[in-house]
């Protein structure tokens, strides 16, 4: 007999109750070392707190103990895959946020455009935060200079898209491409672009063939002055995954407005069309779409963004500018509303951590522990600390969407 998959095989098909989860990416911190206090607890976040007061409270351990999650295996996890089973790079991700097309077998990296000096070495990982219109300009030089990629191998065709701001996905696509190729992103300044390198022999195809785009790119933008290089990270190759329906019966939507998390949402068979330009929009837009889905997935970058800039203060404030957001979201009535991160980025750290992320779940079936959402008050919840992949459950259980285990 086949074990019972939990909690796949329990998910009930005609439940209604509606699942919101809201993702405040990398809403985690550390203390700061004058007020002793992380981001979430200096915030002024009335609203999550009396959401708190009358929810269940927790931590959410990302992947494993120590292990710092990115981005795509972060959400991965929330949505009930284990990440270390479904691995996905971000190049695939961040190709689907866009709507590229992606083909079975296709390969996609994610390039920062980024700033070198004379000797190679990077000074801007960012390229000084590009603007869209910015970032799609030099996105069209590059692809006028190699059309297809012409010049870069027979048979092989290129692809570049602009994502947002300094994000751009390129897509490779030919036959018997793998992408097991080492990121040329060196995550420091001071230092040359790594090369990129086939870490087995079935990649050597694909570490060359960028290495030749590489070169040649450097001498399309070699007078652009700031935007003069890329970074690669998260080769890709793209093989489907299992749907949100398939495995809990769920109709899935995602509102976000980067596009890599439109993209992991795609992978997991949710609609993903909204393309809201702020944090308002996107409430707005899930507000429109309530009721016609059963899991609704909204995305808040800024914590995440502030935080990989050092910025305590200004991460702080973007936590208390969604805490106005949140009655809204409150009204809506969901059968569960589920609060959390990804991950965390401690302003202090200015990068993602392993640490635990606080964890809030509302419904009529939660028992109520906590006056406030913040880390020392989760920490001290009922739910304990929660592996990421484990979250679906939870949320599933307090929707009534899950049926008992055994007689």
């Amino acid at each position: 007999m086949r074990p019972v998959r939990i909690p796949d095989d329990l998910a009930l098909p005609d439940a209604s109750g509606t699942i919101v989860l809201v993702v405040l990416d990398g809403v985690g911190g550390l203390p700061d070392p004058e007020s002793g206090l992380t981001e979430l607890e200096s915030a002024r976040t009335p609203n999550l707190d009396a959401l708190a007061s009358r929810s269940s409270l927790g931590m959410l351990l990302p992947v494993a103990p120590g292990v710092t999650a990115g981005s795509g295996p972060g959400h991965l996890a929330l949505f009930g895959y284990d990440p270390v089973e479904h691995v996905i790079g971000r190049g695939v991700l961040s190709a689907l946020g866009v709507g590229f097309e992606l083909r079975l077998g296709d390969v996609a990296v994610r390039l920062n455009l980024a700033t070198l000096d004379e000797a190679g070495r990077v000074v801007d990982r960012r390229a000084g935060r590009p603007s869209d219109e910015e970032g799609r300009r030099v996105v069209e030089k590059v692809r006028a200079a190699l059309p297809a990629g012409e010049g870069l191998g027979e048979g092989v065709e290129l692809f570049l898209v602009h994502e947002k701001d300094h994000r751009v996905v390129m897509v490779l696509r030919g036959e018997g491409l793998e992408a097991a190729v080492s990121d040329t992103d060196p995550q420091e300044v001071g230092v040359a672009p790594h090369p990129a390198e086939a870490l087995e022999p079935g990649s050597a195809t694909t570490a060359e063939l960028f290495s030749r785009f590489d070169v040649r790119l450097r001498e399309v933008l070699a007078d652009e002055g700031r935007i003069n290089g890329v970074l690669a990270r998260g080769f890709a190759r793209y093989e489907t995954f299992p749907s949100l329906e398939a495995r809990f019966r769920l109709s899935g939507v995602a509102v976000a407005r980067y596009p890599m998390y439109r993209g992991v949402s795609r992978l997991v068979g949710m609609d993903a069309d909204a393309t809201p330009e702020s944090d308002e929009e996107a409430v707005a837009a899930l507000e429109e779409r309530f009721g016609s889905y059963d899991f609704h997935f909204l995305h808040f970058k800024a914590p995440d963004a502030l935080g990989e800039d050092g910025d305590f203060a200004g991460k702080v404030q973007s936590l208390e500018e969604i805490d106005r957001l949140i009655p809204r979201l409150a009204a809506l009535r969901p059968s569960a509303l589920v609060v959390t991160g990804d991950h965390s980025t401690p302003a202090r750290m200015r990068a993602h951590s392993w640490h635990h992320v606080p964890l809030l779940i509302h419904s009529d079936r939660t028992r109520p522990t906590g006056e406030a959402f913040r880390e020392d008050v989760c920490r001290t919840g009922e739910l304990g600390v929660v592996r990421g992949c484990d979250l679906m459950s939870l949320a599933l259980a307090h929707a009534g969407r899950l049926a008992k285990f055994g007689a």
